[in-house]
C-alpha cells in the first residue's frame, strides 16, 4: 500500500467552499485530499462527506476524513485522520475496513511513539511553522524538531509534515527524513502549486515511495 507524499487539507469559509476547493485540488492533480470540516452535525457531515467522495472518486483521488470513522466506513473513504483528543486508533481500526488508512496528528516524540504503538499507517507531524494570526499551544517544530524526532523514532511509518509549509520548504524538509507534506493555505491560494509540490516531492505515482503494511 502506498501513501501519497502530498496531502491537500481542505479549506473554505463554508462546506460548499471546501467541496469546491477539493474539486479544484483534484483537477490540479492532487493524489490525496483531507476533508477538514469543523463543527458540522453528523448528519450534515455525512452529506458533505458523500459529496467529497463523489468528487474524489471521479478523479481517482484518495479521500481522508477527519475523525468520523463511522462515516468514513459508510462512504468508503480511503481513511481517517485522528487528533490526540479524537477516537483511539485501536477502536477506530476495529470498525474500519482493513484497507482503510489511519493517520494520527502528532506534535511531540511521545505522540509519535504512542501512535506507532497503536499501529497507525502514517503520522502527521507539526506544526512546521504557524501563521502569525493563530493562537497555537503546540510547539513549533521547524527543521530542527523534525530532525530530532525522526532520528529518535527511526521508524518505517511514514511521517507527513504540516503547518504553513510552502514550496520553498520542501527540499529541506525531505532532508530531515520526513517523507511527505500536508498543505492547506499555500495550495488554496493557488492550486497550480500542486504541480510544483509534486515535482519537488517526486510524487508521481511511478516514483511514490512504497510502504508495506501487514
Amino acid at each position: 500500500m502506498t501513501i501519497p507524499k502530498l496531502h491537500y487539507i481542505s479549506q473554505g469559509n463554508a462546506p460548499k467552499e471546501h467541496l469546491e476547493n477539493i474539486q479544484k485540488a483534484c483537477t490540479a492533480g492532487a493524489e490525496l485530499v483531507q476533508l477538514n470540516l469543523k463543527n458540522s452535525s453528523e448528519k450534515k457531515f455525512l452529506k458533505f462527506a458523500n459529496e467529497a467522495r463523489e468528487i474524489t472518486a471521479h478523479f481517482q483521488t484518495r479521500l481522508i476524513i477527519n475523525d468520523h470513522y463511522k462515516i468514513a466506513k459508510e462512504i468508503k473513504a480511503d481513511g481517517i485522520q485522528l487528533g490526540k483528543i479524537d477516537t483511539c486508533p485501536i477502536i477506530a481500526r476495529k470498525h474500519l475496513y482493513t484497507w482503510q488508512l489511519i493517520g494520527g496528528t502528532a506534535n511531540t516524540l511521545k505522540d509519535c511513539e504512542t501512535y506507532i504503538a497503536k499501529d497507525v499507517d502514517y503520522i502527521s507531524l507539526g506544526p512546521f511553522r504557524i501563521a502569525t494570526t493563530k493562537d497555537n499551544s503546540n510547539t513549533v517544530l521547524g527543521l530542527k524538531g523534525y530532525t530530532l524526532i525522526t532520528e529518535a523514532l527511526n521508524t518505517e511509518t511514514p511521517i507527513i509534515g504540516f503547518g504553513c509549509i510552502t514550496t520553498e520548504d520542501v527540499t529541506a524538509i525531505l532532508e530531515t527524513s520526513v517523507s511527505g507534506i500536508a498543505v492547506s493555505e499555500e495550495i488554496t491560494r493557488n492550486f497550480n502549486t500542486i504541480k510544483i509540490f509534486n515535482e519537488l516531492l517526486k510524487a508521481s505515482s511511478t516514483e511514490e515511495q512504497r510502504y508495506t503494511f501487514e
